[in-house]
């Protein structure tokens, strides 16, 4: 199992989704484009594609030149049929390559927020198993429209597209399930002064948050990371 990881930001990780990788023993094929690493041109070479998240948005073509070609890319494993994985960032340019509109701010959220499935979501090979409600860790501003093939599948008040699926096993996921806690706490030091400017009382709240809230999130992710796995 040969896996494309598309790293779009520094100091993102895959987290939960490394983890459930690597119990699969797939092999990972890293590329930053953002500091000059190729794409593939095709899927080929992979059978399955992780893009993740960002702090940039999903119609920055100009100082990301490379999105236009990842949008191909993308198209080119779903048309091979093979599982495709977009978080956060990912998951609205998932949507972007299949004709979907982005919506850049407006859709803010940060930290853990409660997201619910809808009932297309009980029959879904990934999402399936799932409390009907649970909390997640979240970190945006934009949002998007589901693409027309697109089976929606979670969605809070804050940005109704949570999740959805378009064919077989291509995924795009709003929310970082992939951040268990201590990728959060990793985040909450590299990424400190930037979040202070935007949530300056979150370095106080972020024990306590990770208390109420970690274990929980943390299942979830991880049994979402683990079923789209299984989807490779």
């Amino acid at each position: 199992m040969r896996v494309l990881v598309v790293q779009n930001y520094d100091n993102t990780g895959l987290g939960q989704v490394g983890a459930a990788l690597a119990e699969a023993g797939a092999e990972l094929d890293l590329r930053r484009p953002y500091l000059g690493d190729p794409l593939p041109q095709l899927a080929n070479g992979h059978d399955a594609m992780v893009v993740l998240g960002g702090g940039q948005n999903a119609l920055d073509d100009n100082d990301y030149p490379y999105f236009p070609a990842l949008l191909e890319l993308t198209r080119d494993f779903a048309g091979k049929d093979r599982s495709v994985l977009g978080i956060c960032l990912g998951g609205q340019l998932v949507a972007r390559a299949f004709g979907a509109e982005n919506h850049i701010g407006g859709a803010v959220e940060f930290g853990w927020c409660g997201v619910s499935l809808t009932t297309e979501a009980k029959a879904d090979p990934v999402l399936g198993a799932l409390p009907e409600k649970f909390p997640i860790f979240q970190w945006h501003d934009d949002t998007f429209d589901l693409p027309e093939e697109a089976v929606r599948l979670a969605g809070n008040d804050a940005a109704q597209n949570q999740a959805f699926r378009i064919g077989r096993a291509v995924y795009g996921f709003q929310f970082h399930f992939e951040a268990d806690r201590p990728l959060v706490r990793d985040w909450s030091a590299s990424f400190a002064s930037l979040i202070a400017e935007r949530h300056p009382d979150w370095a106080g709240k972020l024990d306590d948050e990770m208390a109420r809230n970690g274990p929980d999130a943390d299942a979830a992710g991880l049994a979402i990371a683990r079923a789209w796995v299984a989807t490779i």
